[in-house]
């Protein structure tokens, strides 16, 4: 079979399913108020600076390290269809840049498969981020995603 996707070569690809229903998952990756508390992998804090979530709405997001270095991620909204999909450009300096981030959310009964896709603008530039460890990185990210919503699904705010 060939490939018809020119961006499958380009594509790192996270998987994972959240014990929570998709509205729950949705709330939390979307409202600033939770994204402080999980944005980042373990051990870091994150600011939200900017969240103007609609197509062609910025974000800004500071996550500083324990030592107390600061990394910005950021980008633009491209595309959001409620409890379907969210994607965005991404810069996360100083490490990546120029990429394109996908979130995607499907319900399954009580829980929701999330594919997570990062769309680097070359194949090399893919292997380049997989080497860094671009997937342990928002595997911890992940991590603490399901900790949180598991930690305050109960919680009026959900």
């Amino acid at each position: 079979m060939v490939n018809t996707d020119p961006n499958k070569n380009c594509t790192i690809t996270i998987k994972r399913t959240f014990d929570a229903p998709i509205e729950v998952v949705w709330e939390a990756w979307t409202q600033p108020e939770h994204i402080s508390h999980w944005w980042a992998p373990r051990g870091m804090k994150t600011e939200v600076l900017e969240h103007d979530f609609r197509v062609g709405g910025s974000w800004r997001f500071s996550m500083l390290t324990e030592k107390g270095k600061e990394f910005i991620s950021e980008g633009v909204y491209k595309e959001i269809v409620e409890f379907e999909k969210i994607i965005s450009s991404a810069d996360f300096k100083p490490m990546t840049e120029g990429v394109e981030i996908q979130a995607l959310f499907e319900p399954d009964g009580d829980k929701t498969n999330f594919t997570f896709n990062i769309v680097h603008p070359t194949e090399a530039y893919k292997i380049q981020q997989e080497k860094m460890g671009v997937q342990n990185g928002w595997g911890s990210v992940f991590d603490g995603l399901g900790d949180y919503i598991r930690e305050n699904i109960d919680q009026a705010n959900f």
